[in-house]
């Protein structure tokens, strides 16, 4: 029993000495050799430095410049898609329209209707105002419904669709800072949105420069600078190249009878008071032309070049189809620019219910392609199409889609698809540059 008892004794002795042991070599180990601690004091453990380097590689995102190159190359494929725009096709494109989700209100659909000047025709027609979204001041219906001409999505569609139409150029109608029409908003502060989405759809912008109140050629000579400043070192801010090798823009003088020869004199020949030649201002000016007679006038103005803008044919001496030759002749023999303005129909009734005799049927596209066939025989620079989205006045190509609200029925395109006048304008603008080609054989 004694002899047990030592054993014993030995043994748990010797226990405790291993138990010491184990706890001294324990606590000389440093923090960083401990790896039995808690799952906190893990956390608190600094990783060592290979484990660090590995984790980063792992969770880094991907450089900003590859994530860059990855969008380019998916928008390089994406155009590929598309037909080669033409730049000397020319969209007129209007950025008036609003709606409450982005302007906080309906802008230009709800257009007014417009009295006839002779009141006693006026009374014989409705008044009042459209009341979107169902009743808008159009003939037609957008397949965007009424758009807001500042939201994104809308803006990438309509690149999409000029783009698809093979159009190369935007002429956008424009007023200056502070200024508007009598049924929208400023927007020229629009104007860095479209260029950049324009841009992104390898598309050029010019102009259309609207008769704002007191218009003459000393705001005018203001106002042409300020674009300059502000949009012309934009990619997409259109330049021409003319025969002495220099790159100009191009601008569209709207109503530009409204002045007189005189006044645009001042501005555009070399020796006017508020001349813009051969400053870093100068520029292509396109003046409209209504009258036969402006002709003339445009030409002693110092004016580049002419344009027609009306899509109804035989309502002006200038948007009559048969007089494009001559007008073309007039051109080359005083080293002017012809720019015939083309267009797939024309109905104001909406917003002009008296007017129903300057309507134009577009025949299921027929005249449309009358339209630019007389163009394209008349054998100008440029061609321009009036218009992709003037929707008060029904010569869009923009898609649109049938509708019905009570007793109004909206005009559409069937029998055929909404995008019919794109797919007309794709033709006609491959056939325009096939035809320019031959003629500088």
């Amino acid at each position: 029993m004694a002899r047990f008892r030592r054993k014993s004794c030995f043994a748990l002795i010797a226990l405790a000495l291993v138990v010491f042991i184990i706890t001294v070599i324990l606590k000389s180990l440093s923090p960083e050799d401990n790896n039995f601690g808690s799952q906190f004091a893990l956390r608190l453990i600094e990783p060592p430095r290979e484990m660090e380097k590995d984790t980063k590689v792992v969770v880094t995102a991907k450089p900003a410049q590859m994530i860059q190159a990855e969008k380019a190359d998916s928008l390089k494929n994406k155009m590929q898609d598309f037909p080669e725009p033409n730049y000397n096709v020319h969209a007129f494109y209007y950025v008036w329209y609003g709606n409450p989700q982005f302007d906080g209100k309906y802008v230009h659909w709800n257009h007014q209707l417009l009295p006839h000047w002779d009141t006693k025709v006026a009374s014989g027609y409705p008044t009042g105002q459209h009341q979107p979204p169902d009743d808008i001041g159009a003939n037609f219906y957008p397949a965007l419904g009424p758009y807001s001409s500042r939201d994104p999505t809308v803006l990438e569609e309509h690149m999409r669709q000029l783009r698809t139409a093979a159009v190369g150029v935007l002429a956008i109608s424009w007023y200056p800072r502070s200024m508007k029409d009598d049924n929208g908003e400023e927007i020229d502060n629009l104007l860095p949105l479209i260029l950049d989405a324009a841009d992104k759809y390898q598309l050029k912008v010019v102009f259309h420069i609207e008769p704002y109140k007191g218009r003459d050629d000393v705001n005018m000579r203001e106002n042409i600078k300020y674009i300059t400043e502000r949009y012309g070192n934009h990619p997409a801010f259109y330049r021409y190249k003319t025969s002495t090798g220099k790159f100009l823009p191009l601008y569209y003088i709207y109503d530009s009878y409204l002045q007189t020869p005189d006044v645009w004199a001042q501005l555009l020949k070399p020796n006017g008071l508020s001349t813009i030649r051969g400053t870093p201002y100068d520029g292509i000016f396109i003046a409209l032309l209504v009258e036969e007679k402006h002709k003339k006038d445009i030409q002693a103005a110092g004016f580049d070049g002419l344009y027609t803008y009306f899509a109804t044919n035989g309502f002006t001496y200038g948007s009559s189809h048969h007089n494009w030759r001559s007008i073309k002749t007039f051109c080359d023999y005083n080293d002017m620019v012809f720019i015939p303005s083309i267009g797939p129909g024309y109905i104001d009734t909406s917003i002009r219910p008296w007017n129903s005799q300057n309507t134009r049927n577009r025949i299921n596209g027929k005249y449309y392609e009358n339209a630019f066939n007389a163009a394209v025989e008349a054998r100008p620079q440029f061609i321009s199409i009036t218009s992709f989205n003037e929707w008060h006045e029904g010569t869009q190509i923009e898609k649109a889609v049938p509708k019905t609200w009570g007793e109004t029925v909206y005009l559409d395109y069937l029998p055929h698809k909404p995008t019919v006048y794109l797919e007309l304008t794709q033709k006609w603008a491959r056939k325009f540059s096939e035809e320019q080609k031959k003629w500088l054989e």
